[in-house]
This record gives C-alpha cells, structure tokens and sequence, in this order.
C-alpha cells in the first residue's frame, strides 16, 4: 500500500474552493480533503456541487469528505443531523470517502443513517476518526481495536496531540504491528517528523496544506516542503532516517542542507528535524525510544543546543566509539548508529572551523600552528574551535564577559584569557566571534567595534544568519580580510555528509540548499 499524500480543501465558498482545488492539484496532491465544516453556508447542494467541480477540473483525485465536529477540531457548530445529511448525500455524488467521527458513530441512531449510504456505493469507504487535542490517547492499541470492532470495514484514523516527541512512538509503533489501511500520527512541533514517517510506515494517507495560511491542525507542512524539502516522492519502507536533535529546531537548516545532498548522491536517505525538549533525562529516553526500534532505520544524527553533551554522556555509557578529540572537547555534534546498534560519537564543528579558515587564507592546518587567534565568547563553539585550533599549535586568547569562564577554558586548553573590556587592546592575525551576538533577528549589533579591527586581520563570525553580520561589514569596511559563519556551518554539515553516506558532499549545493533561508 502506497501512502497518499492528502491536501485539505478548507474554503469558506465556492469560489475560495475552486482556487484551492486548483493550487493542490497543481503542487501534487494525490488525494482532496473536502472539509465541510469551513463553508459559510453549508448544504447538501453546496457540498455536491464542490465535489462535481472537483471530479471536472483537471486530473480526477479521490476525494475525502469531512464535516468535524466541532469538539474534535470542526470550525464551525454545525448541527449533528445536518453533518450525516452531508456525508450520506455526498455518496451520491462519488465522494470516496467519507471521514465521521468514531465517538459519534456509537450512537445507534447515528450508523443507522450512515450504513446505508455505503451501501449502496460499494466502492465508498468509511474513516472512523478519533482526534486528542492535548495529549496522547490513554490506550492507543485499544481504541484501535474497538473502531475496528464496531466496524471491521473502517479505515482506523487516530490523530493525538505530541506534547514530547517521544510521545511519538507509540503512533510508530502501532502503523508497525498493524496492517491494511489505517491513518496514525501526532499534531503539534513535536509530531512534525510523525506527519512525514507515515509514509515509511505506509499510514494510509498523511496531510499536507497549500500553504502555511491554510493549515487546518498543528503541525501541519505544507505540500511544498513534503515535496521539495523532504524528498517525499523518494520515500520507501526501506528509506534509512537521519535528523537533527535540539531545541529550539524549527528554523534549522540542517534538513534542507542534508536532503539536497542525499538526492545529489542517489542515496535512499531522509534527514528530518526531531525537536527533543528537556535535558538529560529526555534525551537518554529518547535515545532508548530509537535504539529499541531499529525497524524505524534511524542511522545517525547532528546533535546541537542543548544536547551535544548529553549525546557524549550517552555514547560513553553505552561503551560507544568517541572520537578523541570529541573527548577532549567535551561535546559532540554527530552521532552514527551502526547495522549493530553500537553508537559512534564525533564533532565536526572543529573541523568545520579549522576548513572555513585554512580555505579563506590558502594554507593547510600545518600552517596554524604558531598563528595568533583571538576568540571572543566561552560556550560550545568557542570550545570546540579552542580545541581544534589548540591540537593544531595556534596561539590562543579567550576573551568572555564572564572572566571566570574564559580563565576555565584556557587553562583547559593551555591559552591566555581576559574579559571583554580587554578587547581594545587585541593583537592577533585572526579573530574569531563564538558569541551568538548579530544573529538575526538582533543584528545591529557586533561583539567588537569597528575601530578595534585592523586591515592586517582576518575576522570570522561563526555566526551564520545573517551570512554578513555587523561585524563582517565592518571588517570589509576596514579592508580586513573575512570569513562567514554559513562557510563554517556548511563545513561541519559536509564533514557529517561524509560520516552518514561516506561519499563527499557538495559544498556548493549544500550552500545553493539555503542562501534563500538566512538573511544577506
């Protein structure tokens, strides 16, 4: 069974719906969601009519009929007996579907005005909905059985709010241990990568919008990002995931980065965005969640905010492979999940850095050593760049507001440190920014003045959105050689590439995948 990608119609009028019918047919929709429940004046006659011009315009799509109750999401109240009145008659009018609610159907006075208008079209099918707005259904398998039970020819469809993505495993695992045709994922941030899995597991359809205006539940993409961002043609059983794990997550553009390499090298890959709220303890969990299902394919991942040490913390106590100066780093952004399950940890943020900045100047990393390095901030980055530029023999000083922080890392690492208010009086061939200071949207503002920047120095923002922050306006101005935080970024996700398929990847595409996404 193939999964179909469905495209609600949520139109107020006859006019609206014309011009929806006609964007989701042209961006590929393969079946049409009709939701009823939109329409400012809705009717038997209104409901037909909208199908017969969807049967009419262009290719011919199966249509799903929808009148939600308003407790399970509808938009508006419409009364019981005037919601069956449309179901039934859209029947008439070669609906293939139609979607009522699973609680409703109970009701004795309620299958008995349903079960005849499916009987009489043999080709129509029944969705039985169950939808939980706040959180996961309390017995997910048993509400399963029971539509089945009340009506075994039922499409099961059962939709729940993801509150944690690991609330998303037991929508996995129950598309797993079930057949035939059935529609089960999670609403919310959470759930995004449950919308997109449904093919994989061969969920019988998985909604998409026109556009973000359109979105008729949370969490909903849109036809275009199914389609373009996320490969969904290319999706299969056998498609092996990948996906970035933080949080915040929405706006990485590690997946647009990731899929374009994937289809440039033909491989069978998908790399998803996985928002993992909380610390430790959600993390482990979720980890122990994807270990334990190697049916989902999951072989690796890019870890970043708040989790790449607590992704070290688990490989090290589940006796995984560390690359050594991963270890010394004290933090890893890369994790490989091999056919066995044993986990290998990397970082590649150092290596990115130390590729952005030998590519900028001409030289090989034989040549850093001696080189004087300032570097402003004492977080993750900073640390990562110390240690590589630190094993390469460069001359380091930290510079960080807090001084205590700056004092620990170099001490680490063998550098020099002082406070921010030192900064006038730097002297170093390269400067490197490892604060987040001039990202967007705050990006009037630079971690070093102008006229502390020399034309003989080379600046680099590892910032990389805006990809020419403040700070690297200035440095041109001054005549001062630069280097951007997105060549950086694009490093460390190529030195990924490689570790996930083995092949090289092309910085260049890499960097087409998403110029568009950061501010110039």
């Amino acid at each position: 069974m193939e999964t179909k990608l469905a495209v609600p119609i949520a139109a107020k009028n006859l006019n609206e719906a014309r011009q929806q019918t006609g964007a989701a047919k042209a961006a590929g929709a393969e079946i049409l969601e009709l939701r009823t429940d939109y329409l400012e004046n809705i009717s038997i006659w209104l409901v037909k009519k909208l199908i017969t011009e969807a049967k009419r315009a262009g290719r011919s799509l199966p249509i799903i009929v929808t009148c939600r109750d308003k407790r399970q999401g509808g938009v508006r109240d419409c009364p019981q007996k005037l919601r069956i009145e449309v179901l039934v008659g859209v029947l008439e009018a070669g609906a293939e579907f139609i979607d009522f609610e699973y609680e409703n159907f109970l009701s004795v006075e309620n299958r008995e005005k349903i079960l005849p208008g499916l009987s009489q079209n043999s080709k129509a099918r029944l969705i039985l909905s169950a939808h939980n707005f706040e959180t996961k259904f309390p017995n997910i398998d048993k509400l399963y059985r029971d539509i089945l039970a009340v009506y075994p020819s039922a499409i099961p469809k059962l939709v729940y709010m993801a509150n944690h993505i690991n609330d998303c495993f037991e929508a996995f695992d129950l598309l797993h241990q079930t057949g035939g045709e059935r529609i089960v994922f999670c609403m919310g941030e959470a759930g995004l990568a449950s919308r997109i899995i449904a093919k994989k597991l061969k969920s019988f359809v998985t909604f998409a919008s026109i556009d973000d205006e359109s979105a008729t539940a949370p969490g909903q993409l849109t036809i275009e990002h199914f389609k373009k961002l996320y490969r969904y043609d290319a999706i299969n059983s056998d498609t092996e995931l990948y996906g970035v794990i933080g949080s915040p997550i929405a706006h990485s553009l590690s997946p647009a980065i990731h899929n374009a390499g994937f289809a440039d090298v033909g491989v069978n890959k998908l790399y998803l965005p996985l928002l993992v709220e909380g610390e430790k303890a959600e993390f482990d969990k979720f980890m122990q969640n994807i270990l334990s299902r190697s049916w989902l394919g999951f072989r690796g991942f890019s870890v970043t905010i708040p989790h790449k040490q607590n992704a070290l913390d688990y490989v090290r106590g589940n006796q995984g492979f560390v690359e050594p100066l991963a270890e010394r780093i004290g933090a890893v952004n890369t994790l490989l999940i091999g056919k066995d399950g044993k986990l290998a940890a990397y970082n590649s943020d150092y290596a990115g850095a130390l590729d952005a900045i030998t590519s900028a100047l001409c030289i090989t990393r034989t040549d850093l050593r001696d080189l004087t390095v300032a570097i402003i901030g004492a977080g993750g980055v900073a640390r990562a760049i110390v240690a590589g530029l630190s094993d390469a023999g460069s001359a380091i000083k930290i510079y960080n507001r807090t001084v205590e922080k700056a004092e620990r890392l170099a001490e680490e690492f063998g550098c020099d440190f002082a406070g921010l208010d030192d900064l006038p009086t730097l002297d170093a061939k390269l400067v490197i920014n490892c604060t987040s200071i001039g990202m967007h949207p705050n990006i009037d503002v630079t971690p070093l003045s102008k006229k502390y920047i020399k034309k003989d120095m080379v600046i680099f923002d590892t910032v990389y959105n805006p990809a020419e922050t403040l700070l690297l306006k200035h440095a041109k101005e001054v005549g001062a050689k630069t280097i951007d935080g997105l060549s950086m970024f694009i490093n460390q996700a190529a030195a990924q590439f490689k570790l996930f398929t083995g092949q090289e990847g092309n910085a260049e595409l890499m960097r087409k995948s998403i110029i568009g996404s950061v501010e110039n």
